[in-house]
């Protein structure tokens, strides 16, 4: 279990390539808004509804524990190396404490955690990289660094943006479509731009 969270974290955090990290957030910006774009009268209930769903909250909140568990298990924390252990227990008893009694919009604070933890790797992988187009990624990153805090702080502010993409379907189209047009420009410089992570 070690190995693997080891290998996981190696992966994310030192060898991911921008080329690598373009392709994975182009296909799923592309891929969601895509869905999205086609599918807003399904939608629309399923969001309204997602910010007191308990169930989508418990399942995001299990993936950021298990993401939190990997990074602090194999990070280097230098002087603090002796508080690990104590983060490996307080961890999931933190994450059940929330289950049990910070459950109210469980899954905007859920997902903002999962936004903060997933603009690390991006960032990572931009980091002093020589093409200008590479601030594709880290503005993107910023973008869920600061909807993950106001998500996570104050979680009613998601079901507001919610309301405010979901109001009417013109709207929301055109929200999906520049999502689409975004993940296609990344996808674009990943595949003609971006080169993988330099050896050193």
């Amino acid at each position: 279990m070690i190995e693997l969270a080891n290998s996981l974290y190696d992966w994310l955090y030192r060898g991911l390539s921008l080329r690598g990290a373009g392709l994975m957030v182009g296909l799923l910006l592309v891929g969601t808004h895509a869905y999205a774009f086609f599918n807003y009268r399904s939608l629309r209930p399923f969001l309204q509804e997602a910010p007191r769903n308990k169930r989508l909250g418990t399942i995001l909140l299990s993936i950021t524990l298990v993401w939190a568990l990997v990074l602090v298990s194999s990070m280097d924390m230098g002087e603090f190396h002796r508080v690990r252990r104590i983060a490996l227990i307080l961890l999931p008893v933190t994450c059940g404490l929330m289950l049990a009694y910070v459950d109210e919009f469980l899954t905007a604070r859920a997902l903002g955690i999962l936004m903060l933890l997933a603009a690390c790797p991006v960032l990572d992988a931009a980091f002093l990289e020589a093409p200008r187009s590479r601030v594709l990624m880290p503005l993107l990153a910023y973008g869920w660094i600061l909807l993950g805090m106001f998500w996570v702080g104050m979680p009613y502010l998601f079901r507001d943006h919610v309301g405010w993409a979901t109001a009417n379907e013109s709207r929301w189209k055109r929200l999906s479509l520049g999502g689409l047009v975004y993940g296609a420009l990344i996808l674009v410089c990943a595949l003609v731009f971006w080169g993988g992570r330099q050896a050193g």
